[in-house]
């Protein structure tokens, strides 16, 4: 996933995005401790879009950048 993509998401959308990184993530967890992962490489690129967005989510917190529909803290 490209940063330019989770800066150009509205708020909402980006919470909505994590939870489903989040349930890819569970999902190739349980993949990879039952062996049947295919590729142990794209847990790691999973982990690593959550918490691109989650720094999108912080730096709109702290008003360092302002996403849109973001109800107005930037």
């Amino acid at each position: 996933m490209e940063l330019k993509e989770l800066r150009e998401m509205s708020v909402e959308e980006v919470n909505a995005k994590i939870a489903d990184l989040r349930e890819e993530a569970f999902n190739l967890r349980f993949q990879h401790v039952s062996a049947q992962l295919s590729s142990p490489i794209r847990l790691r690129q999973v982990r690593r879009d959550i918490a691109r967005a989650r720094t999108v989510l912080r730096q709109h917190e702290l008003g360092i950048r302002t996403l849109p529909g973001g109800g107005g803290n930037g």
